[in-house]
């Protein structure tokens, strides 16, 4: 009866998203140009890199990155969650085997999403420089009327 139980908790665990995928995913970060600082919020530890970079971050995460260099405008990319098939098919095999509590640790976790974009690429636009404030005219001293007008 033991060893029906282990296999059949196998079974039930063999789907999980958590399992099979895990609970974190890599993030690569790239620029144009390249070594742009690029800070990153949303992880327990905030994290800032150089592109090229790559962090690994919690799949349940919400990630902003904000590009930074200077001469250049900054920039935010807002990272989103989405279900991949892969994650779809560890949940799914939750649902299969009966797994209520897979179901739940995986919602939990977001262990059946991935953030998008990955990569994450931008290109940083030039900022435009500020023009100098021009100097007031000075006003022209009225003409003194010609003689014989």
């Amino acid at each position: 009866m033991r060893s029906f139980g282990i296999v059949a908790l196998s079974v039930m665990l063999g789907g999980c998203a958590s399992v099979t995928r895990g609970t974190t995913e890599n993030i690569s970060i790239a620029s144009t140009p390249s070594g742009v600082e690029a800070v990153v919020s949303g992880l327990e530890v905030p994290t800032t890199c150089t592109t090229p970079c790559a962090i690994v971050a919690k799949r349940n995460a919400d990630i902003t990155i904000t590009f930074e260099k200077e001469g250049y405008q900054s920039q935010k990319v807002q990272l989103t969650k989405e279900v991949s098939g892969t994650g779809a098919a560890g949940f799914a095999g939750n649902l299969l085997a009966g797994g209520l509590i897979g179901v739940g640790v995986d919602a939990a976790t977001g262990a059946a999403t991935d953030h998008k974009p990955n990569p994450v690429i931008v290109t940083m636009q030039p900022s435009v420089p500020h023009a100098a404030p021009r100097a007031p005219r000075k006003p022209r001293p009225p003409r003194e009327p010609q003689a014989g007008t």
